[in-house]
Order: C-alpha cells, then sequence, then structure tokens
C-alpha cells in the first residue's frame, strides 16, 4: 500500500503531457531470443505509434543501443513502429545508449541535431519518472507519455522501487560526473585543443 502510494506520488510529480511536442522518444526494452519483443517493449511501441497517430508529435526516435542476441534495442523498435504503420521517414534510431541516463545523454543529441526541444518520452509506468528526470538533466524538454503497465505483487513493485532507487542515485553521480568533466573542459582549453 505504501509503496503504491509512493509510485502514484511519483507519477504525479513528473505532470501530463502537453497537447504537442517535437519528438516522442521511445526507450528500448529488452528483447527475445528469437528477436521479438517483450511485451512491455511491445506495449512501449504501440504507445509511440499511438502517440504519433493521434499528432503528439512528427517524428520519433528509438532509443537504445544494447544488443539482445542479433537484435539491438532501437533496431527491433524502429521495426515494431513501422509495422504499425509510422513512416520510415518519421522514424529515427539513436544506438548509442546501455542504460536510461545514456538513453536521455545521446538522444538529446540527436533531438538537438533534429531541432526538437519538447519531447514526449515513452517508457514503462514504474520506469517514466526517472526517464523525465535524466532528460531533464540532459537539457531536454521532456514530458511523459508512458505505456500501459501490468499489476504486479507486492515483491514484483517492492523490487522495482528499490531498482529504481538504486538506479536514480547512479544517474545522479554520472550527471555530477558529466557536470564536472564540461566544467574542465570548459576551463581548460588545453585539454580539447590539439
Amino acid at each position: 500500500m505504501i509503496l503504491d502510494l509512493t509510485l502514484r506520488a511519483r507519477s504525479a510529480m513528473v505532470g501530463g503531457m502537453p497537447e504537442h511536442a517535437d519528438a516522442i522518444v521511445v526507450l528500448g526494452c529488452r528483447v527475445l531470443p528469437s528477436g521479438r519483443p517483450t511485451t512491455a517493449a511491445a506495449r512501449r511501441a504501440a504507445r509511440a505509434a499511438d502517440g504519433y497517430f493521434a499528432g503528439i508529435a512528427p517524428c520519433v526516435v528509438a532509443s537504445g543501443g544494447r544488443r539482445w542476441g542479433a537484435l539491438i534495442e532501437a533496431d527491433m523498435l524502429r521495426r515494431e513502429l513501422l509495422r504499425a504503420g509510422v513512416p520510415d521517414s518519421a522514424v529515427t534510431r539513436e544506438l548509442w545508449s546501455l542504460t536510461t541516463h545514456e538513453n536521455a545523454i545521446f538522444s538529446a543529441e540527436l533531438l538537438r541535431r533534429l531541432g526538437a526541444h519538447r519531447v514526449a518520452v515513452v517508457t514503462c509506468e514504474w520506469h517514466i519518472g526517472r526517464a523525465i528526470a535524466n532528460f531533464r538533466a540532459a537539457g531536454v524538454d521532456a514530458w511523459p507519455l508512458p505505456s500501459a503497465g501490468t499489476r504486479r505483487g507486492i515483491v514484483g513493485r517492492t523490487y522495482r522501487f528499490g531498482h529504481e532507487r538504486i538506479c536514480s542515485w547512479l544517474d545522479g553521480r554520472a550527471m555530477k560526473r558529466a557536470d564536472a568533466l564540461t566544467r574542465i573542459l570548459r576551463t581548460n582549453p588545453r585539454i580539447t585543443s590539439d
């Protein structure tokens, strides 16, 4: 009960999605050995496609560089988006990230190149708070567009809660390191010059 209320409170902190965005970013998820998406990945791709067809944004970034067997997350998401009818020209892949923090960092650069400022981020409901925090820390005006989830028992909810807390702490450390490195590079031009 307390855990469920905590998760709902975190979702409420993130806020609702504005009517329009410049892009939708769908975060990667495990791929089955057969090359098919897990149910969570399929729900994420479907939510991104629904958002695209609802006119939320004119393009979708499939984010995820982790390789599962012979397939990379972003490639699987792209395939599912195309299968749902999203045009190939509207899908961009981000193939380098291995974590939520890296999804935000690498997607932020792609979004800048696309001229996208306001972004709808698609991931599972239990993961959306941390994802939005990472994207905002990377300088992206990010808003939640969560995919539907499945009800979990107390053990599953406790695991997810613990996982998100630990990962949030690790993401925070990574952000602090990135900020420190950026400051060092800006204040010491000899490091970046030939």
